[in-house]
């Protein structure tokens, strides 16, 4: 990872954070794409007393003026960006983004789809990937209504739409490695395990605290991210849904391309005017 740039969304905490010190404790600069720069000033000081470097990036996923004022801050500073991380994400919320999409999908995908293609024109091809952190859940998403993701969260839980995001990050991908991303970037997507992350902070006591006790570390749930971000590309599947470091089929309807087509030109409407 020496001399690489490396760009992690949500890595102030969590399996985040431990993807954005990893690269950089190898020699890799990362940049931390996060809402609160306070929040994410500690993990920028213990990255740089280990002999690191990162930069605080400011993104609201779920605000796509403030994915399009991200994208234009990185590309100023006339870098070439070797590894995307798609880490962020959030279950269990109930609401809308700024711009009126579930909360859910909005910032689990949508927001992480602009930033994409915003940054596409700097992803060095060659050993370049973009890493999609997705979930299992997008096994129990059999479809998406185009109509409730562009509304209020209906369910109570929020975890329908969750296992829908989850499920567009891995037809993204799928779409991203049809040619999307271009020649020499490789794409992949992943299940990094039930992490007990804050991910999870947005659901309900007493459920959180419970459903945690069955949860893997942040460590042990980032060792597949890791090994998508750290293995060269060449030797990683272009495209692939990867499990406990290794590319495992992801569900039916990840792989049905119309799907993966509809939404990727959907996603390109909506992000239209802040692409």
């Amino acid at each position: 990872m020496k001399n690489k740039t490396v760009l992690v969304t949500g890595s102030n905490t969590g399996i985040g954070r431990v993807t954005a010190e990893e690269p950089a404790r190898q020699g890799a600069h990362v940049w931390l794409g996060c809402r609160s720069k306070d929040k994410t000033l500690p993990v920028i000081d213990a990255i740089t007393s280990a002999g690191g470097t990162a930069t605080f990036l400011e993104l609201d996923l779920a605000d796509l003026e403030s994915v399009k004022a991200a994208a234009k801050t990185f590309r100023e500073k006339n870098e070439t960006l070797d590894v995307l991380v798609n880490n962020a994400g959030l279950a269990g919320l109930r609401g809308t983004t700024k711009q009126g999409f579930e909360i859910t999908f909005g910032t689990n995908h949508l927001g992480h789809f602009l930033l994409t293609k915003l940054l596409m024109p700097v992803i060095h091809a060659g050993d370049a990937r973009i890493v999609n952190v997705s979930s299992a859940s997008h096994y129990r998403a059999k479809k998406i209504d185009w109509d409730a993701v562009q509304k209020k969260t209906a369910s109570v839980s929020g975890i329908p739409e969750y296992e829908v995001s989850k499920l567009a990050n891995v037809l993204f991908t799928k779409e991203l490695a049809r040619g999307r991303a271009g020649n020499g970037i490789t794409s992949v997507s992943l299940h990094p395990g039930v992490v007990a992350s804050d991910a999870w902070r947005s659901m309900p006591w007493p459920v959180r605290p419970i459903i945690k006790l069955f949860m893997i570390t942040n460590e042990e749930g980032a060792k597949t991210t890791l090994h998508c971000v750290t293995t060269p590309a060449a030797d990683l599947e272009n495209g692939a849904y990867y499990d406990k470091c290794k590319p495992k089929h992801p569900s039916k309807s990840s792989q049905d391309e119309s799907l993966a087509a509809e939404l990727w030109s959907r996603s390109e409407e909506w992000v239209a005017a802040f692409a």
